[in-house]
């Protein structure tokens, strides 16, 4: 049985960990992520990542958290190209360590982070975007009431070739986003 899962704010301190925590993922993530340079792996490219992680979270613009297993590093969540006004809509991206994947620890993280989004953002809508064949992932929003939308083509490169993605986003339901 899983321990809690929980997210807790990234911090500049969390530069060993994370480089240690991307280090023993990399080949587990690199067929679904962007071809990262080896500095990105390390303290030095972790603090710089963090760097810009906080300067966009202070303008508004993004919230990354870390998703623990108890007290256990488990991967990263994030809130990303934050837009209000009238539009209020962000992404959503996450990674869960291998280890993790089948526990229903992104299902959890994914249920919080939209509760940060929606409550606390005060998003009207939270969009996220899946490899085509990557099934797991597409369940994990499915369980958190996203909505299919529909085939990005060519969305994003990923391991050094533009992929094609499922698009799903969530509407806050709850009421009247924050203004």
């Amino acid at each position: 049985m899983i321990e809690e899962v929980t997210l807790r704010p990234i911090q500049i301190e969390d530069a060993a960990l994370l480089a240690g925590l991307y280090s023993s993922q990399r080949d587990f993530l690199a067929p679904f992520e962007p071809v990262r340079g080896d500095e990105f792996y390390t303290i030095h490219g972790q603090r710089k990542e963090l760097e810009r992680s906080l300067a966009l979270e202070q303008a508004g613009l993004g919230k990354r958290m870390l998703i623990r297993v108890g007290q256990e590093p488990a991967g990263v969540i994030a809130i990303s190209h934050i837009v209000l006004g009238a539009f209020r809509n962000a992404y959503l991206g996450y990674f869960v360590s291998q280890e993790f994947n089948g526990c229903g620890v992104a299902t959890r993280a994914v249920g919080k982070i939209c509760d940060v989004a929606f409550e606390d953002i005060g998003l009207h809508r939270l969009e996220a975007g899946t490899l085509t064949d990557n099934i797991a992932s597409q369940r994990v929003l499915e369980k958190n009431e996203f909505e299919r939308i529909g085939i990005s083509r060519r969305h994003l490169m990923i391991a050094g070739h533009w992929r094609d993605h499922v698009i799903f986003s969530r509407i806050n339901e709850a009421g009247e986003p924050l203004m």
